[in-house]
């Protein structure tokens, strides 16, 4: 039966590419992914499979119950976009202004919508049931998967799934971990009160402006000298905003930034480390604050027996010729919140397109269509080993 799925997904290629198109000209940021859960919805409704709408948000969960037992296993995908500008030069160019699906969640939606098309047509011989889950607002902190879980819509899942296509990765190749995949990913917020004045005087100040700088300097040495060089953390300042004029000493900045880790013991040590540098510094120029750090996803930690069937499943896809367990990227995501609940695990699809050496988050950002059936295939025949492996 694998062999004929495999056909039958092959043959929705160009359904597949065209679904994926148009959700990738009419993109919606995360939360506000209204008409993208309507345009999902209405397919089940078409395809006759039932489905429950607005889960934890703007969710959609179809239930595909197979005619044989088994058991009950999840498959993820996400569908938000970013507010970025498209600036690839296609048809399929996106036709929302500072809007774009730059990270493949157009592709992640195609791919399980037309692995469900697929999968209705082999019900019958189905063993179990397959939950299609369609979550919104993952690039977004607290994102979408924590609200579904906690809707209790998953509660009698057995194990749950879920692919990111990945193009800095070469389309054949798929990629995971037995342990932790992704980072956990926090985010946090400075701002330092000083006392503005005219530029020609700045004794007369407290120059929130070169404050700001010390703080980045002195907060990139807990990696580089306050961290265990055998751990992992990443400390980004990502925004500095501060001055009005070219001649005014500025008497507030701001600094915006992210820390990455894998170990939650790093994660307090960091923050400890941060809010320590953060006073001293303010305190030696005199100057008031305040820290706002907000905690975003957990590490993305895979189940070993459920990444071994990933693995395992690699093996019988042909476009596949290299599945490989590598070290953790310092990228967050939410599907952290399922394999928190339950026996899991996520996986790279490699979606490099030639002469697009673009990565996510990218404005010209894109991925070879190629990888969404090889993505299928692999979701399903994860599938079909767990339930013959849990029988």
């Amino acid at each position: 039966m694998l062999k004929d799925i495999h056909h039958k997904i092959d043959s929705l290629f160009p359904e597949m590419v065209e679904t994926r198109r148009y959700l990738h000209q009419y993109p919606e940021v995360s939360f506000k992914e209204v008409k993208t859960a309507k345009y999902i919805a209405d397919f089940y409704e078409e395809l006759q499979i039932p489905y429950q709408a607005k889960i934890g948000g703007n969710g959609v969960i179809a239930t595909l119950k197979g005619g044989k037992p088994g058991k009950t296993v999840a498959l993820r995908a996400d569908f938000d976009a970013l507010p970025i500008q498209d600036e690839k030069d296609v048809p399929y160019k996106s036709k929302v202004d500072g809007v774009m699906h730059a990270c493949g969640h157009d592709g992640h939606t195609a791919t399980l919508l037309m692995l469900a098309k697929t999968m209705k047509s082999f019900q019958e011989d189905l063993p179990g049931t397959i939950e299609f889950v369609h979550q919104h607002a993952e690039e977004y902190a607290p994102g979408g998967a924590k609200p579904i879980v906690e809707s209790g819509a998953l509660d009698h899942v057995d194990a749950v799934f879920g692919t990111h296509l990945w193009a800095t990765t070469p389309l054949g190749v798929m990629q995971t971990s037995k342990n932790v995949f992704m980072a956990g990913a926090d985010r946090f917020e400075i701002t330092i009160q000083g006392e503005g004045g005219h530029g020609a005087y700045p004794h007369e100040t407290k120059d929130a402006i070169v404050i700001a700088s010390q703080l980045i300097t002195q907060l990139q040495q807990i990696v580089s000298r306050r961290i265990d060089p055998l751990e992992t953390a990443v400390v980004t300042i990502g925004i500095f905003e501060a001055g009005d004029a070219f001649n005014i000493i500025a008497d507030k900045a701001k600094l915006v930034g992210t820390v990455r880790y894998l170990n939650t013991d790093i994660q307090e040590e960091v923050i400890t480390e941060m809010e320590k540098i953060i006073k001293g510094v303010c305190v030696t120029n005199d100057a008031s604050y305040t820290f706002d750090y907000v905690k975003g996803y957990p590490p993305l930690v895979n189940h070993e027996q459920e990444a071994e069937l990933v693995l395992e499943a690699s093996k019988n896809i042909d476009e596949i010729h290299t599945a490989e367990e590598v070290v953790p990227v310092m990228g967050g995501e939410d599907f952290t919140y399922y394999t928190i609940a339950k026996p899991g695990a996520y996986f790279f699809t490699g979606a490099h397109k030639e002469g697009n050496d673009y990565p996510h988050h990218h404005p010209k950002f894109d991925i070879d269509e190629r990888a969404l059936p090889i993505a299928a295939k692999t979701l399903i025949e994860a599938y079909f080993l767990y339930q013959k492996k849990t029988s």
